[in-house]
């Protein structure tokens, strides 16, 4: 069987502007939750958010591409750049290699920026005649196709082969590691560039989302609460985490840096509702992942969670994982990176296998903050801070609208540490 590694990983988040010092963030219990700044919350009861601050776009695109692209794909495209050097595959002599690679992006919602700032716009200004009519842009359909973060980045890269946009709710980006993860096991020859990318922090996401009764009404950085008795809904967030995956030998011929190995992906579909969750398909997706890992449940050593402080949904995950581990679900050690960033949707998932995949490798449990008072309902074991422990497997999931579930199991690296430190 083909072994897969996580060989670069970047990203832009609400806690900073690359994984590095996202990193140094998670494990240091920041938040990236604050005031909504982007437009005027006034007569919503919705205030805060996870926004990415401080991205200059012109580090990686020129101005041009910048009035052509919806944010979340100059976020994927610097995730990836960042990640393409971290991996090496930016040398000139890799040059070949990443070329007859793919590229797997998820998004959630796409380019909702562009299209809101579209629909926004009257397409006649008030009294003007037919010949003044606003014109749409020749740019908008591009620029806010799901498709186009893949697109862009295999432009970018030069990458020739597999490129997919996978839009399948808050669960995109795991999918979309996930399918590299596939590909690359079935016999794909070159890197996969994979991950999640979402520009959501607008008012038609926050409207649309609070409509659902899904969003938190916190005016502060601890809105976003998982797992805690007073938890009222997640904190709508944007970003991008792009990994490099590879087959192993290729890695060690080139000499990658190695953060960590995926060995097991497992999907489900609950088949039941729109948006309530079910703890029945999420379970079947987390024991998909471990049977084709060939992990048994007592192996794990640490869960990412889904984790986006709903009252139903964090209930119906920790139901799921006492369907899977029985009496242990509530003494393994689960994180909630969601209480940190907010919920990035189809970020999220790409962000939070790049995080278990450090966790292994550098013997740390990440913390969840802002739980005060844990809900009985929810009988798992966090930590508030980041504490050392000896962890070789893990687990992370996430979960979308639809009842659509993912699943990621990684192993720490054995041959070699590289990486942050």
């Amino acid at each position: 069987m083909r072994r897969v590694v996580i060989t670069g990983i970047g990203a832009v988040t609400p806690l900073a502007n690359s994984f590095e010092d996202s990193w140094k963030a998670i494990i240091s219990g920041q938040s990236g939750i604050d005031l909504i700044s982007r437009f005027d919350t006034a007569g919503l009861p919705w205030k805060v958010a996870g926004e990415v601050k401080g991205f200059d776009a012109a580090c990686y695109i020129s101005l041009k591409e910048q009035r052509r692209l919806d944010p979340f794909v100059q976020y994927a495209v610097a995730a990836a750049l960042m990640a393409a050097e971290d991996s090496g595959l930016l040398a000139a002599d890799n040059a070949g290699y990443a070329a007859s690679g793919g590229v797997i992006v998820g998004s959630s919602r796409g380019g909702i920026s562009t299209i809101e700032q579209a629909c926004g716009r009257p397409s006649q200004l008030q009294g003007a005649t037919e010949t003044r009519r606003r014109r749409v842009s020749s740019y908008l359909m591009p620029a806010s196709t799901t498709g186009m973060a893949s697109s862009f980045i295999s432009q970018k890269l030069g990458i020739r082969g597999h490129c997919l946009g996978i839009s399948n709710a808050c669960a995109s980006g795991a999918n979309a590691v996930g399918e590299a993860f596939r590909l690359i096991r079935g016999g794909y020859p070159g890197p996969v560039v994979a991950g999640g990318s979402e520009a959501v922090v607008c008012r038609f996401c926050l409207e649309g989302y609070g409509a659902t009764g899904a969003l938190s009404k916190g005016t502060d950085a601890s809105a976003s609460r998982p797992f805690d008795r007073n938890r009222d809904g997640f904190v709508l967030a944007e970003g991008a985490c792009i990994l490099i995956l590879e087959e192993l030998g290729a890695a060690m011929r080139r000499r990658a840096a190695v953060f960590g190995e995926i060995s097991g992906y497992g999907t489900s579909a609950d088949a039941f509702h729109q948006t309530r969750p079910h703890s029945e398909g999420e379970a079947r997706a987390l024991a998909a992942a471990l049977a084709d890992a060939v992990v048994p449940p007592g192996d794990i050593d640490c869960v990412n969670a889904h984790a986006t402080g709903t009252v139903m949904g964090d209930a119906a995950e920790c139901r799921a994982m006492e369907r899977v581990f029985g009496k242990r679900a509530a003494e393994i050690p689960v994180s909630a990176l969601k209480s940190m960033t907010g919920h990035m949707l189809g970020a999220s998932g790409a962000l939070e296998i790049a995080s278990m995949a450090m966790s292994l490798r550098e013997g740390i449990l990440l913390p969840t903050i802002n739980l005060t008072g844990q809900d009985p309902r929810c009988s798992v074991h966090t930590t508030p801070v980041a504490e050392r422990a000896d962890l070789r497997i893990g687990l992370s999931s996430s979960f979308g609208f639809g009842g659509v579930n993912a699943a990621v199991v990684l192993k720490r690296f054995e041959e070699g540490q590289t990486g942050f430190s």
